[in-house]
């Protein structure tokens, strides 16, 4: 048996220590469109912003998370390390976050033929690869 799949899209769940921040950088600097909050059993919210057919989930929780993940992108440490946004001008995302004082971690880069790609990191410092074809 195999899993029916019933969406084209993954969503991602991403729990914050800084909300504002987060909620910022992914509704103003990436300029996401923001769907609504949901709150959270248990206690929190669920923030959630519109990729395509996916959801990215920016989650406050209340009482915060007792630990944070280990730092350092791709090489800091196995399990989730980035997700990837395809987008249609990524020197103009690039510079805004840039402009937005988001840290570029990877400057637009060629990595195939017809395939470029840029790192963001967010707010919490997860990694956010956009990735350009032509």
């Amino acid at each position: 048996m195999s899993v029916d799949v019933k969406k084209p899209a993954i969503d991602i769940g991403i729990v914050t220590k800084d909300i504002d921040a987060m909620m910022t950088f992914y509704g103003d600097t990436l300029g996401l469109e923001f769907e609504g909050a949901i709150p959270m059993p248990g206690g929190g919210t669920m923030n959630r912003f519109k990729v395509g057919d996916s959801v990215i989930k920016v989650i406050e929780l209340d009482p915060a998370a007792p630990a944070e993940a280990a730092p350092g992108g791709i090489r800091g440490a196995s399990g989730y390390r980035y997700w990837t946004i395809t987008v249609g001008n990524l020197q103009a995302c690039v510079q805004k976050a840039a402009d937005a004082g988001a840290r570029i971690v990877v400057a637009e880069k060629v990595v195939r033929e017809g395939v470029t790609i840029a790192i963001i990191a967010d707010p919490d410092g997860n990694w956010v690869e956009l990735l350009e074809t032509s």
